[in-house]
């Protein structure tokens, strides 16, 4: 493991708002400075108030013999303005220098702006020069296009392939030989970071033709990991959730998640299991782990969720994970546990889950305060290049639908990349806002390890095949430039390389596998032995459920003042009805149940489309006052003063994300009820693949048990053709570990219905 100074520096920009914004200026000599922290430099548009009479009464100055600096009412500007644009000849010049320089923009009416009541000769302590204004305006513009459209310039590309077209403009020259002096700005020394680059190196060496999906030519994707991890260690977070597809996944495991590497290099030999199951190949396995981050010197838990073919489907079940994670903790504000999500560049703009999840970040039911997203961008998705994959310049632009902040950077420069890992990790911090890392790099093999990239792009991979690996690129870099020796450099990588193939030896001696080993969210307890002869009472007493019954149909509290809909009066009324003849209606039965348990302190959620009402109109769940908006009232929350948290959450129109969401939120606590509710019953075809690759198969796959209770209203009483599809069928064929074998039924015996039950359960 080679340990080497990395230098780091954060230039910061306080901010004309609330905000602080991370950004980096020009600093080039020249003949003329622009100080920006003067109180010299007027805002663009500004509106004056009269310190003496207000403009009542007295007669105005004339315009030639009244200067910028003493005109100190807004109408009294406006009446200037008006004039200038009649005879320009006719105000004094500084404001004809003022209204020429474009600082004036018309003022808008009284209702859209408040007035600053502090005079312009004040701000400016005197006359402000046009030229000052000019410059000042120029100079905040020259930022801006800096901090929008700098990245367009930038060197991003490692191969060189694609050229960004040089920005011209007309005020090129002048402004380049300027030199602009800005706020102060805060320097962050050298810290020590570990660059872990050579691991797909060994498995290449070790295993040339096995599949393993190798990060090379990102491999700078690790340490970024690695400084986002320490970084908010370090600012208080204490698990982290981590969604990543195939591409990457063994490295973060070993190098990461810290995994055994015995483990992790015994999956490539071909060895039974301990446990039931059918496994799954070892670029889809998860982990967790608890362990001390050496860096913070704090103890973090990490969990790599398990993750099938499909891209990007899990990134809603890390978030739902990592939601559940922060509400176990009491975690409000998601300061104790967070949410990494990596991505491949063609899925990120490809897949619709990916703008489905990440309209998910700012919803109160289901925000996880702010998301880091990193970029594999490899410039390639499978075999098809960017312009055939996605209609926007950048794989990251669907991020700006929840205006988060994107970051490109050059994979091949290890130092900018840490940098902006940390850049980002303070960031989500600061703001509980998700953020973007683009890692634009390259892929050095094929889609995976035995694939021939030459077929479909030979232009690319001879550049890729006489292009360095990152690692020696920053080795030869740090030779130069004398930050490390030869001596040193041979000293570490030596050291890596035995702590690999120490690895390697020991997973020669394993001979069978536990697929429990690879398990992501582990429920500690819930699974130990007990006396078979003591099962647990699961009956509720009637007064129980009467006093739940009553409570659910009865109107807010009268000290409230609570004004219901008539029709709701009517509804309630009916189900106080039915509580009184020992029955139950949909609803009624949902909330004995539900209530029951958030009795006995199991947390309830519910989550769908429209669950706060119901799609039929039957729950009500959430009653809402008639004339005051947002004022809404949920029995269901107060049954019992020492009740469990009750969650009934409308969602976004989306199924997959949701029930990807709930799913993830379900494997975290075995003691808890989590719903997720079709708006009608085949909609949760939508979702399929959650269905199909996480829930139906996950225990067989990953030895991941869920309590994920799915609610398909009306599945086969649809209108027509239509919402007619919901079959209980398919739920079952997919969870038939055996399709081959068919159990043997005697179609003349009377107890068939009773076998099928019998085989089925």
């Amino acid at each position: 493991m080679l340990k080497l100074k990395i230098p780091t520096y954060n230039t910061i920009l306080q901010p004309l708002g609330k905000r602080k914004f991370w950004t980096s200026f020009l600093n080039i000599p020249g003949s003329e400075k622009w100080d920006l922290t003067s109180n010299e430099l007027p805002r663009k548009q500004r509106r004056f108030e009269s310190n003496n009479n207000g403009g009542k009464g007295g007669s105005a100055a004339k315009p030639a013999e009244v200067s910028v600096g003493s005109g100190n009412s807004a109408t009294y500007v406006e009446d200037m303005y008006n004039a200038w644009k009649r005879d320009p000849s006719s105000v004094h010049a500084s404001w004809n220098a003022f209204f020429v320089s474009g600082a004036y923009e018309c003022v808008p009416p009284e209702h859209t702006s408040q007035r600053n009541l502090v005079p312009l000769s004040h701000l400016c302590g005197h006359n402000p020069r046009s030229e000052i204004i000019e410059g000042h305006l120029n100079t905040q513009s020259v930022i801006r296009s800096y901090q929008t459209r700098g990245f367009l310039t930038a060197d991003l590309d490692p191969l060189g392939i694609t050229q960004s077209k040089k920005i011209t403009t007309p005020c090129d020259g002048k402004y380049m030989d300027c030199s602009f002096k800005l706020p102060a700005t805060t320097y962050i020394g050298g810290k020590e970071q570990e660059l872990t680059l050579r691991f797909e190196a060994f498995l290449a060496r070790k295993w040339a033709a096995e599949k393993r999906f190798g990060l090379e030519g990102c491999d700078v994707m690790i340490p970024c990991l690695k400084e986002i991890i320490d970084v908010s260690s370090n600012l208080g977070v204490e698990s982290f959730v981590i969604g990543l597809a195939h591409r990457g996944r063994l490295n973060t495991l070993a190098n990461v998640c810290r995994k055994p590497l015995d483990q992790i290099l015994a999956q490539f030999h071909s060895l039974d299991a301990q446990d039931l199951g059918s496994g799954d190949v070892k670029y889809h396995l998860g982990t967790f782990t608890e362990r001390l981050n050496r860096v913070t010197n704090k103890n973090v838990r990490l969990c790599l969720v398990a993750n099938p073919s499909h891209l990007e489907s899990v990134n809603p079940v890390a978030q739902g994970k990592a939601r559940s994670e922060q509400f176990y903790r009491g975690d409000l504000e998601g300061r104790k546990a967070m949410c990494i999500l990596i991505h491949g560049d063609a899925s990120f703009s490809g897949q619709g889950i990916v703008y489905e999840s990440m309209h998910l970040s700012d919803l109160p039911s289901y925000t996880v305060h702010g998301i880091v997203h990193i970029v594999i961008n490899n410039q390639i998705g499978f075999t098809t290049d960017p312009r055939f994959s996605r209609s926007s310049p950048n794989c990251t632009d669907v991020a700006r639908v929840v205006n988060a902040p994107i970051f490109h950077v050059n994979a091949d420069d290890p130092e900018a990349s840490v940098h902006l890992s940390k850049i980002c990790a303070e960031w989500r911090a600061a703001w509980r806002q998700d953020v973007v890392l683009d890692l634009v790099g390259y892929r050095r093999n094929g889609h995976n390890e035995a694939d021939e990239p030459m077929f479909t792009q030979p232009l690319m991979y001879t550049k890729i095949r006489a292009h360095k690996p990152v690692f020696d690129l920053y080795c030869e870099k740090l030779l130069d430039e004398k930050v490390i020796t030869k001596e040193l450099l041979k000293q570490s990588i030596d050291e890596y390389d035995a702590i690999l193939e120490q690895g390697f030896e020991d997973a020669k001696k394993i001979t069978t596998i536990k697929y429990s080993d690879w398990l992501d969210s582990p429920w500690t307890g819930f699974f130990q032995s007990r006396d078979n002869s003591k099962v647990p009472c699961t009956g509720v007493d009637e007064k129980i459920l009467c006093h739940i019954g009553y409570k659910f149909s009865s109107p807010p509290p009268p000290e409230q003042n609570f004004i219901l809909h008539k029709g709701i009066e009517r509804i309630l009324a009916a189900r106080k009805q039915l509580v009184d003849d020992r029955t139950a209606d949909w609803a009624l039965g949902e909330a004995l149940a539900m209530g029951s348990l958030l009795r006995e302190g199991v947390h309830v959620r519910l989550s769908g489309e429209d669950v706060e009402r119901g799609t039929f109109s039957h729950r009500h769940h959430v009653l809402h006052h008639q004339t005051l908006d947002k004022v809404t009232y949920c029995a269901m929350k107060c049954l019992y003063p020492d009740q469990a948290i009750y969650s009934v959450c409308n969602s976004s129109l989306s199924e997959m994300g949701i029930l990807g969401f709930e799913h993830g939120y379900s494997m975290t606590n075995p003691n808890a009820l989590v719903i997720w509710e079709s708006q009608i019953g085949d909609f949760y075809n939508i979702a399929q693949s959650i269905v199909d690759a996480f829930i139906s198969s996950g225990e067989m796959k990953w030895v991941r048990q869920s309590g994920l209770v799915i609610m398909m209203p009306h599945g086969l009483e649809g209108q027509g053709p239509q919402h007619s599809s919901g079959r209980v069928e398919h739920f079952l064929q997919m969870s038939d570990d055996d399709p081959d074998t068919l159990p043997e039924v005697d179609c003349d015996d009377d107890n068939v219905p009773l076998n099928q039950l019998r085989i089925i359960n």
